[in-house]
């Protein structure tokens, strides 16, 4: 029988149990050890029934239990301590309060497709979502103001099971926000903050969902409204769903819906980071509200907008992009276009590499228009910040590749959510109360412990790892109605006394998930061996229209069922952070294979190495500039070999040699004793090296200085005296560009006698500079030593200085020395200069001698 109508009935808690509610509703408690003692102390069996949703849980438990823990003095204190905690969590100065100086920051409005804060939480797919989840965690530990901004998917992401054959099934449920950890947000008389968006004209409201990260809050926009109809309703039912222009409906309730929810519900924000480019479009309507309140031109408001916005890159392949047709984009912004003071053709240049081509594809690029429209730009690793660089060097042809203007700042994970107890507990021994969150960690601790002391942490992460592995094979069996005989075998899977190595992570195809299965023979080999077995966990998700992904996780079921083999490979289905969050506490090896560089930068290995388990991994996105030779294992070099198939062979050949010939043979040594002394020795490298890079408050503070806080000063100095400097900027910006082909070196005269190391020479440049002054432009002497080609590899820049400019022509001195023996060159370049420029390339103009 369905319901004609249905509501929400929330759990009534006797007055001294108030704080449960508190506390439930503040996603803290899930990284918080003792909030979760406290839900699982209320009700063991209703924590489990209600999958560790302490929101949910409330509502399953009965009131006689509730009464019989009014009268439990023990709980009510552990409570009430819990409560405080929290309390203080909330509202004690934390390090960036204590940075001594008025803190330059009003409010980072941190924007991203998805957040993954917690499984109780099911809007996020992966590794995107995760590192926002943590990126939100990070900011409220460490107290840096910024709220989030996102969709509220009322079937979230998918959830995973697998038929007979092995290939994925998806199934979307609904989710009640009513029965989650969400409040929803408004207004003064208590009726609900709503906000409007044009979809093609249609007229679409979201309502508002806050989620409280701790000290951040998390505003989630919900198109499932009785004010919408059905199409519109449909907007924000599901992650990563639909066609290309259902995608592009989100994207616009997302960017410029988003900016209308912070301001209807009283978010002022400084800065604007775009997670992405799904959210792109938040520079737009950043653009639309400067020209039709502030009075500023199109051009005026773009520089106003980009000089208080990020955008993070994460995709390093040009197919994870979106790209949407001219013809769809005029439909959904031809009108937007003009609110902003612009006509459609401007708006499309915005995400463009170059001019449209007469007849040629005419598309617009989201990662294109998020660098347009920020000022400020990264990769999320080393390595991916240079692939970036060369994916969109054509938005700065004439630039040199390594001074493209998009630099990199690598992701890290929370280290309260992603710990294992069992290292918890090592390090808390050590360490300050409250270490993990407050900015004091000191990770070379590790190496204070005794070796026993940290192996047994690892023998009882490892047996937890089994213990789930053999219900979540035996929970899958019985969904598929296998019979008691048929779901018996898995009593005995798996060994907590065996090298464990775990895979986990999208099933995209560069990922090579089926890389170990290149010599199935020589696998099978290692985990069947009478005296130094293996065992290999897996799991991930591909996509719903991935079916080369699907096509991998059918051929390692395959594999895995096979009866010989069945004990000691396991495929784990339905991953979401409870099985990323187990599978990286207790594996001894995280196994890390894609084709370089595709992966932008690869977060799971970073949840591995803080629990001392040891990445073992191609030389791509965070591993290739952590690597130290000591701290876990590289497959293959970082040079390319070949064609894809000759790379996958050679790689596959270096993972089998490294598994049999370092690996194993390290793990099972018992040469000095029951402990593996140099297993341990590596875990401790690993973990010492690496702690403090991986953590996403080393993130949150390389992204507060280098980005979030110099964003801050340049917007509110453009934005100073009615936008008087922007207004100048923009202006400026027009001028130079128009008379930029005038500019040329016309002579450069220096000293090309054979010197020695360390003498002075002087270079003078004689400059055309046309309509502009010296002051518009920056003069710089490049030299060093010279290549094969005649090209200086990497040179030295040196500013030239002049006296003035008379009929447009300037002359420019400067001197260098040559510190090195050996060829010598030099060169002199012109490029725009304006102090309110966030770089010298902006505008990717340059004139070279």
């Amino acid at each position: 029988m369905k319901a004609l109508k249905s509501f929400a009935v929330r759990a009534a808690l006797p007055e001294p149990l108030r704080p449960l509610h508190a506390i439930a509703t503040n996603l803290r408690w899930s990284w918080d050890a003792r909030a979760v003692e406290l839900f699982r102390w209320v009700d063991p069996d209703a924590w489990e029934r209600a999958a560790h949703d302490p929101v949910q849980m409330l509502g399953l438990v009965s009131r006689d239990r509730y009464r019989e823990l009014t009268e439990d003095q023990p709980f009510m204190s552990f409570l009430s301590s819990v409560d405080q905690g929290l309390t203080r969590y909330l509202q004690e100065p934390r390090l960036y309060q204590s940075k001594g100086v008025a803190a330059p920051l009003e409010r980072v409005a941190y924007f991203s497709p998805e957040f993954g804060v917690s499984e109780s939480l099911p809007t996020y797919s992966g590794g995107l979502g995760v590192l926002a989840g943590d990126h939100l965690k990070a900011a409220s530990d460490l107290g840096v103001p910024l709220v989030g901004v996102g969709l509220l998917y009322r079937q979230g992401y998918f959830r995973q099971a697998l038929n007979a054959d092995g290939w994925q099934q998806q199934r979307y449920p609904s989710v009640d926000p009513h029965a989650m950890p969400l409040t929803l947000v408004s207004n003064g008389d208590g009726s609900p903050i709503k906000i409007e968006v044009l979809l093609a004209g249609l007229r679409c409201v979201a309502q508002l969902w806050r989620a409280e990260v701790g000290r951040v809050h998390l505003l989630l926009l919900d198109c499932d409204v009785d004010e919408n109809e059905a199409e519109e309703r449909a907007v924000t039912d599901a992650l990563y769903a639909g066609g290309s222009e259902h995608r592009l409906r989100q994207e616009i309730v997302l960017g410029i819906g988003g900016v209308r929810a912070l301001r209807a519900a009283g978010y002022g924000a400084d800065v604007f980071h775009s997670n992405e480019g799904h959210a792109g479009f938040l520079g737009l309507e950043r653009i639309r509200e400067l020209v039709t309140e502030q009075g500023l031109a199109f051009t005026e408001a773009l520089e106003a907008v980009r000089a208080a916005t990020i955008f993070t890159t994460h995709t390093p392949v040009p197919a994870g992009i979106d790209v949407y047709d001219r013809d769809l984009m005029e439909r959904y912004f031809d009108s937007f276009a003009k609110e902003c003071g612009a006509g459609f053709e401007e708006l499309m240049a915005l995400g463009r590499v170059t001019p449209r081509a007469e007849g040629g594809e005419d598309r617009f690029n989201m990662a294109i228009m998020g660098f347009r429209l920020a000022g400020r730009s990264n990769g999320v690793s080393r390595l991916h910040g240079e692939v970036s660089r060369g994916m969109f060097h054509g938005l700065w042809n004439d630039i040199p590749l390594d001074e493209v203007p998009i630099g990199s700042i690598t992701n890290g994970v929370h280290a309260s959510t992603w710990l294992s107890p069992e290292i918890g507990e090592v390090f808390n021994r050590r360490q300050a109360p409250g270490w993990a969150e407050n900015g004091t960690a000191n990770w070379d601790r590790i190496n204070d412990v005794p070796d026993a002391e940290l192996w047994r942490a690892r023998e009882r992460a490892r047996e937890r790892l089994v213990y789930f592995v053999r219900h979540r094979l035996r929970k899958q069996l019985m969904a598929r109605s296998a019979s008691a005989a048929e779901v018996a075998w898995t009593d005995d899977v798996f060994d907590p006394g065996i090298l464990t190595i775990g895979f986990a992570r999208r099933f995209a195809q560069y990922k090579r998930a089926t890389l170990m299965l290149t010599d199935p023979d020589r696998l099978k080999a290692m985990l069947l061996s009478s005296d130094r077995p293996i065992q290999i966990v897996i799991a991930g998700k591909a996509h719903p229209h991935d079916d080369g992904g699907k096509e991998m996780i059918r051929q390692l079921i395959h594999f895995s069922n096979d009866p010989e083999v069945r004990g000691r490979c396991a495929f784990v289905e339905d991953y979401d952070m409870e099985v990323g969050r187990i599978l990286t506490q207790g594996a001894d090896v995280w196994l890390n294979n894609p084709r370089r560089p595709l992966e932008a930068c690869g977060t799971s290995g970073m949840k591995a190495a803080i629990n001392g388990v040891l990445n073992c991994s191609i030389l791509d996105g965070w591993w290739d500039e952590c690597y130290d030779g000591s701290n876990g294992w590289a497959i293959g070099s970082a040079e390319p070999v070949g064609n894809a198939d000759y790379q996958d062979r050679v790689d596959a050949s270096s993972l089998f040699h490294l598994l049999e010939r370092e690996i194993i043979p390290r793990f099972y040594d018992r040469s000095e004793g029951p402990i593996p002394r140099r297993w341990v020795e590596r875990m401790k490298a690993s973990i010492s090296s690496l702690g403090a890079f991986a953590t996403a408050d080393r993130m949150l503070r390389d992204y507060t200085n280098a980005l979030y806080e110099p964003a801050a000063e340049q917007g509110r100095r453009l934005a100073a005296n009615g936008f008087e400097r922007a207004r100048a900027l923009a202006e400026w910006k027009g001028r130079v560009a128009g008379t930029w082909s005038d500019v040329h070196v016309l002579d450069v005269e220096g000293d090309v006698i054979a010197s020695d190391v360390g003498e002075e020479r002087t270079v003078v440049a004689t400059v055309k500079l046309g309509r502009l002054a010296t002051d518009d432009v920056d003069v710089q002497l490049a030299h060093g030593p010279v290549g094969a080609n005649a090209e200086i590899g990497d040179p030295s820049l040196t500013q030239m200085t002049s006296d003035g400019a008379q009929d447009g022509i300037a002359t420019y001195t400067a001197t260098f020395t040559a510190d090195v023996a050996g060829l010598h060159g030099f060169t002199v370049r012109v490029l725009p200069s304006n102090p309110d420029l966030t770089n010298l390339v902006d505008l990717g103009l340059v004139t070279w001698a």
